[in-house]
């Protein structure tokens, strides 16, 4: 329990550090909500400073601050200037979405790094390997964004997957089984391409976790006492190899929301990166710091988590 503690304060100081410099950031940049409306000569200077005044503009930035985190604490993340509306029912009518699609793109990218490791570090030297990692090359050169636009352009062309949205029209007098399989037709196009762009870097750290385990002494002993080698890789040097990469599993769940940003408005998904990117056009910067805040929580979530679970597996970490 200290120790679980101690790694929860840790959270809240990254939450309140990054909290405070992004509303510092986000306040000095040039320009707010209200600036468009100065090219506007039907809109007199006193209108735009009497909007400014009644929105709180112009106070002081620390009694900005203290009621932004004020709001925080309640639950409403701030009062978007752009939908006249708490920032809360915004992002989590947009959420759901998101998390959808995070979650079904960590599952699958892990549930194929995994064995793509393992089976590049029994083959580590062949021609399987270096092939293997030939492909992990190309996909990781490739940005996120250029193949986004391939995937979308392939779907467009041949029909096989639907663009855009997470239903189709008359999704509610479908069945059950109907239903399912229209969500997971329009998901496989944004999830894909969050998949490619995390498998070349988890299956690396995968494969260099079990070459090192591959080379310990007692990876030795087991195979000179002939334990099956599908038994000795998954049974004994997948668990020893397993620090880095619930480290890497904690830091890959915070991550992949601020991945997900850009691939959600390329593909046309409607979770929080289209709001995102509209509120940073906008300059809703309530919006904007409440993604960043969510962003945030995720990545101290997923630290928080893989803490945790080093701190059961590993008796080393218990004892220090």
């Amino acid at each position: 329990m200290r120790y679980a503690a101690r790694r929860l304060l840790h959270s809240l100081v990254l939450l309140i550090g990054v909290s405070l410099l992004s509303f510092l950031f986000a306040n000095l940049a040039p320009g707010d909500y209200f600036s468009a409306m100065q090219t506007d000569p039907r809109i007199s200077a006193e209108t735009i400073a009497g909007l400014r005044a009644r929105a709180g503009l112009d106070q002081p930035l620390p009694v900005r601050y203290a009621g932004w985190a004020e709001s925080m604490l309640r639950g409403d993340f701030g009062y978007s200037l752009a939908y006249n509306s708490p920032v809360a029912p915004l992002v989590w009518e947009r959420i759901r979405a998101t998390l959808l699609l995070t979650g079904t793109a960590t599952f699958v990218a892990w549930l194929l790094a995994i064995p793509l490791g393992i089976w590049s570090a029994a083959h580590y030297g062949g021609w399987r390997d270096h092939a293997l990692n030939a492909a992990l090359s190309l996909l990781l050169a490739v940005p996120d964004l250029v193949l986004a636009i391939v995937l979308l352009a392939g779907a467009v062309e041949t029909g096989w997957l639907p663009v855009g949205g997470i239903t189709s029209p008359g999704w509610d007098i479908m069945d059950a089984a109907a239903r399912l399989r229209d969500i997971l037709s329009h998901l496989a196009l944004p999830a894909g391409v969050l998949v490619l762009g995390m498998l070349p870097v988890l299956t690396r750290h995968v494969r260099a976790g079990m070459l090192e385990a591959l080379r310990s002494p007692f990876a030795l002993n087991a195979r000179a006492q002939g334990i099956p080698r599908r038994r000795l890789l998954f049974h004994h040097l997948l668990p020893a190899a397993a620090n880095p990469l619930v480290s890497l599993f904690g830091f890959s769940l915070g991550t992949l929301l601020s991945a997900s940003l850009l691939v959600e408005v390329v593909t046309g998904w409607p979770g929080l990166g289209p709001l995102f990117l509209d509120a940073i056009m906008g300059r809703d910067f309530a919006l904007v710091l409440a993604v960043v805040m969510l962003s945030t929580a995720l990545l101290a979530a997923g630290n928080l988590a893989a803490d945790l679970l080093l701190y059961r597996l590993d008796p080393r970490i218990r004892v220090q």
